[in-house]
């Protein structure tokens, strides 16, 4: 009772902390903005604001504790270690490499050149895109669906830019602003994307399991096995030894008193023992000592962690890390993740070393567990690279037409509009991603860190091939999909909780387009 009550006031002491410091950061952000829009329309910038901050909130609630779902699920991660992992990764994925995408939600989407579209009604379609993207989040969020950002602000940003060129030139005009081969093709692949983590995720936990945990099944059974055996033996030793006369055990203790003399030298002759008791406990053991069972942990697990240690290094240097202009070339690249690939091979091989002796099924837990933690951060840098980006990118447009007063290409993301809208989405992780998270590690389908481990490397490298791509796919599709890959090869996938997340994933688009029409004309009215 006294633990569950430390945990509350913990908790209570955590949210304190949380919304104090959310509200200090969103009102120093409002303060340091005032200054970078030189005061222009100050009420709509804090609007502006709190539409961001709140779209940002939301990504965490929805898509950041849907990526963690398999980790906290799995038991390798806590929420509060989650929310750890999340701040460093998903923010620097975004500053680092999730340029790409916000350049196809900005520019690629609609095409507004066709017609005269003042500034301020730029950002009235932003503003309306981030707030209705955030609404239709929070509802998902609080319903416990995970949904697609992107797919919820692409919505928002077609949804204002029909109604406003339905005010400007009528209905063909309207429609003809979206680029509906754009459509088509996110469309496309709003279906390859949880087709592809499916069967990336079934195909890798297959063999995980395969070679792995099936091994350790059989292995723990067969050293279960021995080890009823020893015990019969004993019973069974006990009861011919109390047959024995009063000089029959005197004869037979002598010999087995000599026997475990023998027995302890290891280079003794098996021919040397004399009682039947230690002739058979000799064949025990050498039956125990042939069953190698840290085998898989030795052999298939570092071939496994090295796999997704270079695909991860793959991910920083070819994505993550070529804004930076190292001046890597590419065979250069190629040596590194192979040096990354040996280093993790041999460093997996040695720590699956110190375990034998050591519960089995432990050992495997710790191991997948330190892998998971690697491929978690992975994928957090790879989700922050494509999705924080979705109120980010927007958000940037608005303050640089704010500050110039005209509609650029291109729009600078300022640090500190950055940071704070990292810890709007580590604060929404906290506040209202558990539903979600619940769904995803738990509700879907049993979660271990090696199945947890499958579904995130599987989801990282789909996810992150998009990103290069410049394709604005949902990794929430593509996880959800790694997930049930899993479930597939366990024949545990709840089938029938998938029927309203698909469901909500066919209404994203639409949802937040109509949010965002009638948002678009609550703003243009009033300002």
């Amino acid at each position: 009772m006294s633990t569950y009550t430390n945990s509350s006031q913990s908790d209570v002491k955590l949210n304190l902390f949380f919304f104090i410091g959310f509200t200090a950061v969103v009102l120093y952000f409002i303060y340091w903005g005032s200054s970078y829009t030189n005061g222009n329309h100050a009420i709509l910038f804090i609007l502006a604001t709190l539409f961001g901050v709140f779209m940002a909130f939301n990504i965490g609630g929805n898509d950041v504790a849907n990526s963690f779902g398999t980790s906290v699920g799995a038991g390798t991660l806590t929420i509060k270690q989650a929310l750890i992992v999340a701040a460093i990764f998903e923010v620097s994925g975004a500053v680092i490499a999730g340029g790409e995408v916000t350049k196809t939600i900005r520019k690629g989407i609609v095409d507004l050149s066709q017609i005269t579209v003042e500034p301020m009604q730029f950002v009235y379609i932003m503003m309306a895109a981030l707030l209705s993207a955030a609404i239709w989040l929070l509802i998902a969020t609080r319903k416990g669906w995970p949904v697609s950002t992107t797919h919820s602000i692409i919505g928002g940003i077609v949804g204002a830019s029909i109604t406003l060129g339905f005010l400007i030139g009528g209905s063909d005009t309207g429609f003809s602003l979206v680029k509906w081969d754009k459509i088509g093709t996110i469309a496309f692949s709003w279906v390859l994307s949880p087709v592809l983590g499916g069967l990336v995720s079934y195909v890798l936990y297959y063999q995980i399991k395969k070679h792995v945990l099936v091994y350790n099944d059989e292995t723990v059974d067969k050293l279960v096995s021995i080890k009823k055996e020893k015990k019969e033996l004993r019973e069974e030793h006990k009861k011919s030894f109390e047959r024995l006369s009063e000089l029959q055990k005197l004869s037979y203790t002598s010999s087995m008193a000599r026997d475990a003399h023998t027995i302890s030298d290891k280079d003794f002759d098996p021919e040397e023992l004399e009682s039947d008791y230690y002739k058979k406990v000799y064949e025990i053991e050498q039956k125990q000592d042939s069953v190698n069972a840290t085998k898989a942990l030795e052999t298939y697990v570092p071939l496994f962690a090295a796999i997704g240690g270079m695909l991860i290094t793959g991910m920083l240097l070819f994505k993550g890390l070529k804004h930076m202009h190292l001046g890597l070339s590419t065979i250069d690249n190629y040596l590194i993740i192979g040096m990354f690939g040996a280093l993790i091979w041999l460093a997996t091989t040695i720590f699956a070393k110190t375990l034998k002796g050591k519960d089995l099924d432990k050992s495997t837990f710790l191991m997948f567990s330190w892998m998971q933690v690697f491929t978690a951060s992975g994928f957090a840098f790879s989700h922050g690279s494509n999705d924080i980006a979705n109120a980010i990118g927007p958000f940037a447009a608005i303050l640089d037409v704010l500050r110039t007063g005209e509609i650029g290409s291109s729009a600078a993301v300022p640090t500190v509009a950055m940071i704070t809208f990292g810890i709007a989405l580590i604060v929404g992780l906290w506040f209202i991603g558990k539903e979600v998270i619940q769904t995803v590690g738990h509700n879907l389908t049993k979660m271990h860190p090696a199945s947890g481990f499958s579904a995130e490397l599987a989801a990282a490298g789909v996810v992150m091939l998009a990103s290069v791509m410049g394709l604005p796919v949902s990794s929430t599709h593509i996880l959800i999909g790694a997930v049930l890959g899993v479930g597939l090869v366990n024949h545990n996938t709840n089938w029938d909780l998938m029927k309203p997340i698909a469901l909500a994933w066919v209404i994203t688009l639409p949802a937040a387009g109509i949010l965002s029409a009638i948002t678009f004309m609550v703003l243009n009215n009033i300002f």
